[in-house]
């Protein structure tokens, strides 16, 4: 029953493909859209940042970073979401402001210290391995470069602390975490973590 329910949770919102994937890009846009926002405004990127999206879903937050940013990446490691958010992206992309890319939070194909902010959104719990992404997103940041990471904190109720531990661990400095509640109906408890690479 467990890799039954694994198998969905992929399927759906991990590496969304198919019916399952289009119904989980839909929920993930209404879910996730005020908590994407709120990242994107708490990371504060200016117009000269690149800004990096670790899976960002349909593309709410990659809208919100684009209008802040000339030079904003999304990286997906699905085909179904990088369709969905090429139509909802269609005028940042059209400027030149945004570029879509294949990838993971592990394996961003970005060269060392080209990032100025990365941002990611509900999807932490769904990388293979949470340590070599915080080593790969510590690698491709700019020193002084944040990240800013956002989490259902139904999903982290006890485990921020943890979190926290491995952030430092990849060698992030000025770790910061708390809770947000969005202020929409559909989106539950946000877990927030900031840190910056010395």
């Amino acid at each position: 029953m467990e890799s039954i329910t694994q198998g969905l949770l992929t399927k759906g919102f991990g590496q969304p493909s198919g019916l399952l994937g289009r119904l989980g890009g839909r929920l993930m846009a209404h879910g996730n859209a005020a908590t994407e926002r709120h990242a994107v405004a708490l990371a504060r990127p200016i117009e000269q940042d690149v800004v990096l999206f670790v899976g960002p879903g349909s593309g709410v937050g990659l809208e919100a970073a684009a209008r802040r940013s000339a030079h904003v990446i999304g990286v997906y490691p699905s085909d179904a979401m990088l369709a969905m958010a090429r139509r909802r992206c269609a005028s940042a992309l059209a400027r030149d402001r945004l570029r879509l890319t294949v990838g993971t939070a592990a394996r961003t194909g970005r060269p060392d210290q080209s990032v100025d902010v990365v941002i990611s959104v509900n999807n932490l719990r769904l990388w293979p391995d949470v340590p070599a992404g915080l080593t790969e997103l510590h690698r491709i940041l700019c020193p002084g470069g944040r990240i800013l990471l956002a989490a259902h904190e139904k999903w982290l109720p006890t485990a921020l602390p943890a979190l926290a531990h491995t952030v430092l661990a990849a060698g992030f400095t000025s770790v910061r975490s708390w809770t947000w509640q969005p202020p929409t109906r559909m989106a539950s408890t946000a877990a927030l973590l900031s840190a910056v690479r010395a």
